[in-house]
């Protein structure tokens, strides 16, 4: 009679003790990032949104009765700069949505939890999603203006009026409105953190940068006019451009207040909550 040997048992403790690094984590958020048809498809629907309509902009002002007119006057000077940024306020939607998905789709599709299970210490999930996220946006966002100036630059030659990137303030504006975006991006994301869903995550990023300044708005009161002004979407512009409520400085700070507060309670919830 033979005694049947007992299977060894997998020691589980070299595989508990194996952590990833900063580094490492950065790059597991940034192939799940890129690996995503959806991240391809936002960023490719982002850069034709820029592109068209500051062509779309340009020409039809080119067109306009008078432009030579105002153009040999040296008043449309900043249309170049103009019909690069002019496709932010749509950008921004697609960005939204985007950054809501980066998060809260890992929590419908049930991926968070080997995140969570790969990095114990959950913090370090949410920062590398909002780094990565934000330097992608950022770079797609920049290159996406600049690809706007270069091909509305030849139709307003062809209309007397000459731009160059290093005109006074020219790259800073395109700068700013990448970094707009970049932060508008982080908002819907650590927004996403916080609601787990996408449809409700989406749902309250558009909200807040759409339907809350229209509302407030619409009230005939000066502390709903001054509520309007204060919310990331209408003080974000004032980023990257002049004539608004708020200094370029101050309006960066107001964004990011916005993002710290929400990013805040995002943090509390991945810490309390189960995956």
């Amino acid at each position: 009679m033979t005694t049947a040997a007992p299977a060894p048992v997998a020691s589980t403790h070299h595989a508990s003790s194996i952590r990833l690094s900063t580094g490492g984590i950065l790059r597991s958020e940034w192939i799940k990032l890129r690996t995503l048809r959806s991240t391809v498809w936002a960023y490719a629907i982002m850069l034709v949104i820029q592109i068209a309509f500051g062509l779309l902009i340009v020409s039809v002002s080119v067109n306009r009765e008078g432009f030579a007119r105002t153009a040999s006057a040296g008043d449309a000077g900043g249309l170049a700069t103009f019909g690069a940024v002019s496709g932010v306020a749509f950008a921004q939607l697609v960005v939204s949505v985007l950054g809501v998905m980066v998060i809260a789709g890992e929590y419908t599709t049930g991926q968070i939890r080997s995140s969570l299970v790969a990095v114990p210490k959950r913090l370090a999930v949410l920062w590398a999603k909002i780094v990565v996220f934000g330097v992608v946006t950022f770079i797609v966002s920049l290159v996406g203006i600049l690809l706007t100036y270069l091909v509305t630059s030849p139709i307003l030659a062809g209309a007397g009026v000459s731009s160059s990137l290093f005109d006074d303030g020219v790259f800073l504006t395109f700068v700013g409105a990448a970094g707009y975006l970049a932060l508008i991006g982080i908002l819907a994301l650590v927004i996403g953190a916080v609601v787990r869903s996408t449809a409700g995550g989406i749902a309250v990023a558009l909200g807040l940068l759409l339907v809350a300044p229209a509302v407030f708005s619409l009230i005939p009161a000066d502390w709903a006019h001054s509520i309007a002004d204060w919310l990331p979407g209408s003080a974000g512009g004032d980023i990257y451009s002049s004539g608004g409520t708020f200094e370029w400085w101050q309006a960066l700070l107001i964004v990011i207040g916005w993002i710290v507060v929400v990013g805040a309670a995002a943090a509390t919830l991945l810490r309390r909550r189960d995956a």
